[in-house]
């Protein structure tokens, strides 16, 4: 049984139907490739190497399969890719698993098993009071073939040029107008760029999005490839979704990022995790721009608890292919449950795969015989089991918007919730060498005398008498601090 299930978290939502930003803000989510994550008969060992970009035989009842082990994580959510067919055949880039390459919207891909087996999967987790996201292309379809050859009657239901924005080649993002008007892909598979500016293709994508939310009994939505439909779009797609919708902007400037939660309830937290990552990739990372990024993202971005929170994902390489070390992946992890936003896990991740870029960082997670006994399987358990005990103590506690209250050279300390229930995460990036000190933190919120307890090494602290608190570190190792009286009824540090 799952840690969370122990703090009645799913007392806090309903029906786990058209679930709401606010409903969304508890979650924790974690994210697979369908392809890539579970079989139907539960092999551990079927071949799937990356480098050759194919099918590897993923699906949806494959999901349904190891829901225990996501859930024995702690994660209330997942996130699957594309359900929608696609183009069939191989190419010189591989083959459309991955589920970006979309053909038909009228139909769900075989490939991961039946419009029923869909239905089963939202039916599994909503069951276990979990929610299901789906990821949803608007703004192209995928072609096998240059972009001056494409034959249109391919696509259902946009099945004539006159759908379509002329062809030209995006060469420059900084050029918002390129970008929202010509077409992603290569010369291999192109990506047919949709007039989302016409009346009519948005009323079809508005009574398609409508229908398979409800069809499918959809709690949330990731929009792929945002930035390159015009902003107008979002609001009315959105609002014919009726579910929380969390866009992709790749970008690392939150100034360009963060108006896009004007129209759409969040973004994915692409601002924070440039310097997220050079914060943790090496023991000589810096920790002074991710304090910086903390307080711009709470000032530029409307909703910052809304945000999706990550640092691997199927796009950018995995966090380990820069650095092995066991410490620098804990903290990046921690950080990533505990500061503002919904966590997003990717699979694999709780397993330190060290995949590079794209394709390599799309590794099959049954390789790793879905080992609970892993070290950062373990890890991110425990963070999302006092993330959910919070919440389930205090409901204000996720709209608290996290306050870094220290930082040196090498360390982050971070404050999230108030009224003595507030948690206190602590970050290091010395790596596995670091030394053992004791690091003393004032502005914690907690008042003299209280009790705390460090999570990962169930240590019990007392507050001094002037509010500062002593946190012991080692090896690099993250902390964090929660009152010992409010662990009553979880099994953490019992």
């Amino acid at each position: 049984m799952s840690i969370w299930r122990f703090f009645g978290l799913a007392s806090l939502v309903g029906s786990a139907i058209a679930a709401t930003p606010a409903q969304w803000r508890t979650r924790s989510i974690y994210f697979m490739l369908t392809d890539r994550f579970a079989l139907t008969d539960n092999s551990t060992t079927a071949t799937c190497d990356t480098d050759n970009g194919v099918y590897c035989g993923g699906s949806w009842q494959g999901i349904i399969n190891q829901l225990d082990y996501i859930q024995g994580m702690g994660f209330t959510a997942i996130w699957i890719t594309p359900v929608t067919e696609q183009l069939s055949q191989h190419t010189a880039d591989g083959e459309a698993y991955h589920g970006y390459w979309q053909q038909d919207i009228y139909s769900v891909n075989s490939n991961y098993g039946t419009a029923d087996d869909l239905k089963s999967l939202a039916s599994a987790l909503h069951d276990r009071d979990m929610y299901l996201m789906v990821d949803v292309v608007t703004n192209h379809m995928g072609y096998a073939g240059a972009g001056d050859t494409v034959d249109y009657s391919v696509f259902n239901p946009f099945n004539s040029e006159d759908y379509f924005h002329s062809y030209c080649e995006i060469t420059d993002y900084s050029n918002l107008t390129m970008v929202e008007k010509c077409w992603e892909g290569d010369t291999i598979v192109s990506l047919p760029d949709l007039n989302t500016e016409s009346t009519t293709v948005q009323n079809i994508w508005n009574d398609w999005i409508t229908d398979l939310v409800s069809n499918y009994s959809i709690d949330g939505l990731r929009i792929d490839s945002v930035m390159e439909v015009q902003k107008d779009f979002w609001a009315g797609f959105e609002a014919a979704a009726g579910v929380y919708c969390v866009g992709e902007v790749d970008n690392g400037d939150a100034t360009l990022v963060c108006p896009y939660q004007e129209v759409l309830d969040g973004v994915l937290d692409y601002p924070m995790y440039y310097p997220l990552l050079r914060a943790f990739e090496s023991t000589s990372g810096s920790i002074s721009g991710l304090y910086d990024m903390i307080n711009t993202v709470k000032s530029d971005c409307s909703d910052s608890t809304l945000l999706g929170t990550f640092i691997e994902n199927h796009d950018n390489p995995r966090f380990a292919s820069y650095t092995e070390d066991m410490s620098l992946a804990k903290n990046v992890a921690t950080f990533t449950i505990m500061s503002d936003g919904i966590p997003i896990i990717y699979a694999g991740q709780e397993q330190h795969y060290n995949g590079g870029s794209d394709p390599y960082n799309r590794e099959a997670t049954w390789l790793s015989g879905y080992n609970t006994d892993s070290e950062l399987y373990k890890l991110i358990a425990q963070a999302n089991a006092i993330r959910n005990k919070a919440i389930y103590q205090a409901e204000d506690y996720i709209t608290y918007k996290n306050y870094p209250i220290y930082q040196d050279d090498t360390t982050l300390a971070m404050r999230k919730g108030f009224n003595g229930t507030q948690t206190i995460t602590v970050l290091s990036n010395l790596g596995e060498s670091g030394s053992e000190y004791t690091l003393t933190l004032a502005d914690t919120g907690f008042v003299a005398g209280l009790a705390v307890t460090e999570i990962f090494t169930c240590s019990s602290i007392t507050v001094d008498d002037s509010g500062d608190v002593a946190v012991p570190m080692s090896g690099g190792e993250p902390r964090i601090l929660y009152p010992t009286s409010e662990l009553s009824g979880s099994t953490l540090c019992s």
